[in-house]
Order: structure tokens, then sequence, then C-alpha cells
């Protein structure tokens, strides 16, 4: 499985903008092949940062997600909404016991 964990700031007046294409964008990715959960959410100590978790069947299903034409855009409308670089961190994991 992969896990991808990431996170944007943004600020208030870009904040809604922002969530409007988060909500379509995470609505697309989990009906793509391969995706078992998609969110994004508002950080709850800081109202201005959007947090995103994905958990992805393997690495051909995110690369493939990556490749949509939606994704793409998604990405140019994040940069462009963000106040400073995203953070996106890309795992490897398997389920184990708790």
């Amino acid at each position: 499985m992969i896990i991808v964990w990431g996170s944007v700031p943004t600020t208030s007046a870009n904040r809604d903008q922002l969530l409007a294409a988060c909500h379509t964008h995470v609505a697309r990715s989990r009906e793509e092949p391969g995706c078992i959960e998609h969110g994004a959410y508002i950080d709850s100590e800081d109202a201005n940062r959007i947090v995103f978790f994905e958990r992805w069947t393997d690495a051909a299903a995110l690369q493939a997600h990556f490749a949509v034409p939606g994704s793409q855009q998604f990405v140019q409308t994040l940069r462009e909404l963000a106040a400073a670089e995203p953070e996106m961190h890309i795992y490897t994991a398997s389920e184990g016991m708790a």
C-alpha cells in the first residue's frame, strides 16, 4: 500500500476557493482505480492549513492518479492559491497487527 501525506498553507482570502478545488479533486480521486482513501482536511490548529491523506493499493495506481489531467490541473490550482510551497510525502506501507 502507498500512503501520501501532505499539506498546503493558504490564506483566509484563498481558503474557500482552495477548499472547493480540494473537494472536487477528492471526489474524482476516490473514483479512480486503486484509491483506498483520499481526503483533504482543515488543520485543527491552523484554519489556513489544509492537510491531505491518501491510501493507494500500489505505486502504479498512484502514478496513474498523478497522470490524470484533473490531478495535474489541481496541482496547478493548489500552487496558485498556496501561501507557501506545498509539502508532500509518499510512503510504502503494509498493514500489520496493532
